[in-house]
């Protein structure tokens, strides 16, 4: 559905105020998606995302600075969001033997089987940009990359 018809706006100060609009709204609506489908599970789109990232480091332990510049979201609350995490037993925290001002931070046995219970989300995109061709999909990804320079 045009960006037009969705927020009920008919006209836009440039083609750009427009595209500005339209990311963001689309945005929105990505992680709306995303987000339905862990109403069930217990855990954010953020937990997700760190929780993904630990497991891509996983058997070696990620520090809080590790785990932030990984995350999608830069505005999200690393620390606060582990937290969240060790009291649902899927993350540990331990001193770091190197230097105890600095935390480990490791996945569990217990955070490895949700994620591969949600292994399945990978599949998501596919029918989200079902209505792309996978040329299309590529020039997106390339102008996004392009935007963000």
């Amino acid at each position: 559905m045009k960006l037009e018809d969705e927020i009920h706006q008919k006209k836009f100060n440039s083609e750009a105020h427009k595209l500005t609009i339209n990311i963001l709204y689309t945005g929105n609506w990505l992680n709306s998606k995303h987000a339905e489908c862990f109403k069930n599970m217990d855990i954010t789109v953020q937990q997700y995302n760190v929780l993904r990232i630990l497991r891509g480091q996983y058997p070696k332990p990620s520090s809080v600075k590790l785990v932030k510049e990984r995350m999608l979201d830069k505005m999200s609350d690393a620390s606060r969001i582990i937290d969240k995490l060790k009291l649902k037993k899927l993350v540990v925290r331990t001193e770091c033997p190197d230097d105890r001002r600095s935390v480990d931070i490791l996945i569990t046995d217990k955070g490895l089987e949700l994620l591969k219970s949600l292994d399945d989300m990978d599949k998501m995109p596919k029918e989200l940009f079902k209505n792309l061709s996978s040329t299309e999909i590529k020039n997106l990804n390339t102008l996004l990359d392009k935007l963000r320079d």
